[in-house]
């Protein structure tokens, strides 16, 4: 099949869109899939860190987010149109579509092509932390228009199906993540690192994603404050300096990748995921993947992904005093963290990449098959008759 990913985000942006993004097109060129890349262009100076790709990317002029200038909007204009024609397209995949995906999905119908839009992006939420004009209701009246002009809407969790299902949303199905289990593994833990980090044997607790206002990574500065603890955050983004100054005893690496990010997670003692607006939480996976008991808010993607009590521990959205008796309680129980972290581990490495990739070629080949159903007030994908493959 000849595949269009139409995607707001791409590398070199860090996030999880565009993570996701190469794992598919990856995928779709291992099946013998011809995928296209429509993505915004970089911020002009910026280094594309991507190299040569085994499949073609279409960059279209962008502009920055107002309110967050590190993040480009897409504007999309009849370069879209012309890419998908050239390219032959069959099926338009919309990466976490609101601007360039709804200009996506609109072409994708004049064309008469089949859609598959991916939810990845709590947009309302974002538009109340970041107090931007744009209301949730404005919101979600935008989102329902888009994704209800697509075949059909692929979410990654079950809060998050809830959610798109009571703002009016049709045709949801559920399609997760997957995780790379031979590179984010326990025995990647090093002591070298360890001492590096924690001179003085302290209980590591990581924070790994976006430093960002919505990720409430400041929920962290009790934790940071505990004796014989020391909090490590790895990632970069608008905050980063504000959190520098809210957790002066905590270390900042910075953004790190690949085998060195592998190997830190795996050097960690305890994983915190503060962010309560995560549609899923990659990092989650990643962090349970390499043994590690996970504390997150009960509120999202989290909720299919910790078992509190088994896992780690599920805390109140926002309450930092929580997250801080959470992390305190493992911190000075060994055993009870390696228990979670053998757990998790246990749980994640079924989720591969591969398995996941095969159960989106699936939800292709389904809207390829079906005859037209956009417009029609069907509501037969809701949530309620949910499925993990498309078959």
């Amino acid at each position: 099949m000849r595949i269009a990913i139409v995607t707001e985000s791409f590398p070199p942006d860090v996030n999880g869109v565009a993570n996701s993004v190469v794992r598919v097109a990856e995928h779709l060129v291992r099946r013998g899939h011809r995928p296209l890349v429509i993505a915004p262009q970089p911020a002009s100076g910026t280094r594309d860190a991507t190299g040569a790709l085994p499949y073609p990317v279409v960059r279209l002029p962008s502009v920055p987010m107002p309110g967050y200038p590190q993040f480009r909007l897409g504007l999309p204009g009849r370069e879209l149109t012309a890419a998908l024609r050239a390219h032959g397209t069959e099926v338009v995949h919309l990466a976490s579509p609101f601007v360039l995906g709804a200009r996506g999905v609109s072409v994708a119908r004049t064309l008469g092509l089949p859609s598959v839009a991916v939810y990845q992006t709590d947009v309302a939420s974002y538009a109340r932390a970041y107090g931007v004009r744009l209301t949730e209701a404005t919101a979600w009246r935008w989102l329902r228009r888009v994704h209800n002009s697509a075949s059909r809407t692929l979410v990654p969790s079950t809060a998050t199906a809830a959610a798109l299902d009571e703002h009016g949303i049709e045709r949801i199905w559920l399609w997760q993540r997957g995780v790379d289990s031979d590179r984010f593994r326990p025995d990647n833990r090093s002591a070298a690192l360890r001492r590096a980090l924690a001179p003085g044997g302290e209980v590591l607790v990581g924070y790994v994603g976006r430093l960002a206002l919505e990720k409430r990574v400041d929920l962290l500065a009790g934790a940071s404050s505990l004796p014989g603890v020391r909090v490590v955050v790895v990632g970069d983004g608008p905050a980063a300096a504000a959190l520098r100054r809210a957790l002066p005893n905590a270390l900042f690496l910075g953004p790190r990748h690949g085998r060195q990010l592998a190997r830190i997670y795996a050097s960690l003692d305890i994983f915190a995921h503060t962010g309560p607006y995560e549609t899923f939480g990659q990092a989650v996976q990643e962090a349970m993947a390499s043994g590690l008991p996970v504390v997150a808010p009960a509120a999202g993607g989290p909720l299919d992904l910790v078992r509190d009590g088994q896992t780690g521990h599920l805390v109140p959205p926002d309450d930092a005093e929580a997250f801080t008796t959470a992390i305190a309680g493992l911190a000075t129980d060994p055993e009870r963290r390696a228990g979670y972290g053998q757990a998790g581990r246990a749980e994640v490495r079924g989720r591969t990449w591969a398995a996941i990739g095969d159960e989106l070629v699936g939800h292709y080949a389904a809207v390829l098959a079906e005859a037209p159903v956009v417009g029609s007030g069907s509501r037969s994908g809701r949530l309620f008759r949910l499925r993990q493959a498309a078959a």
